[in-house]
């Protein structure tokens, strides 16, 4: 369990904080719009309605004492931008910051952002990977440069061992677990069979995952239901 400050409770400030306390984690949330605290304040450990662009606020707060600190405005970047500087001057761990553009993200970052999220570009980023290969369902970017993927396995490999496949010295590809419906193979063996409709959780290279999708696309995907986004 994680002690989390959440600074900006819009849409992607309560979405966050909705899915943090789901996954056990003590939130305080704080706003400087009175209603939206009123509202949300019965779910959380504790709510607080204030300015925090004023230091003072801040200091009050006693910042050291959060594992995280999120600063999730997304209408007034100056403020985003005192606030994150602010709480790094006043001794907080870790500071994850939002952003709305790429030089968002620079200024950020500059001024002493530990992490920079970029909600409206990683998700046009993710649909666009989705959209360019029938056999992605999912994945999440490690770094720059490595990704864990979800994807189906080529049709050729139904009735063929791992082994037989060798994805790891074929394509560098290292298999996690295999989805087989509701069902989860973890680090399965070498005599692993594959089967029409596996999914494998593969991590590597970025670029040889894909490559590897595109070049072993299995046809058409299921729609999938459409998540609300900020």
């Amino acid at each position: 369990m994680k002690s989390v400050l959440l600074i900006g409770m819009g849409k992607f400030g309560q979405t966050l904080g909705e899915m943090l306390i789901n996954m056990g984690d003590e939130v305080m949330i704080v706003d400087k719009d009175e209603d939206v605290i009123n509202t949300l304040a019965p779910k959380y450990s504790n709510a607080l309605i204030a300015n925090c662009m004023n230091a003072d606020n801040l200091r009050a707060m006693d910042i050291p004492s959060f594992n995280v600190c999120v600063v999730a405005i997304s209408d007034d970047f100056q403020s985003s931008l005192e606030i994150t500087s602010n709480l790094k001057d006043l001794g907080a761990k870790w500071v994850v910051s939002r952003a709305d553009t790429e030089i968002q993200r620079k200024f950020l970052y500059r001024i002493g952002a530990d992490e920079v999220v970029y909600p409206n570009h990683d998700l046009a980023e993710k649909l666009a990977v989705k959209l360019n290969s029938e056999s992605v369902y999912d994945y999440i970017e490690i770094d720059a440069e490595y990704s864990i993927f979800e994807i189906a396995v080529p049709e050729r490999w139904s009735g063929k061992t791992l082994v037989d496949e060798n994805p790891r010295g074929k394509y560098g590809l290292n298999i996690l677990l295999i989805k087989k419906g509701k069902n989860i193979v973890p680090s399965p063996g070498p005599n692993y069979v594959f089967e029409t409709g596996d999914h494998i959780l593969v991590f590597g290279s970025t670029e040889k995952i894909l490559s590897f999708a595109n070049k072993n696309s299995i046809g058409s995907k299921p729609a999938k239901k459409s998540k609300k986004a900020n």
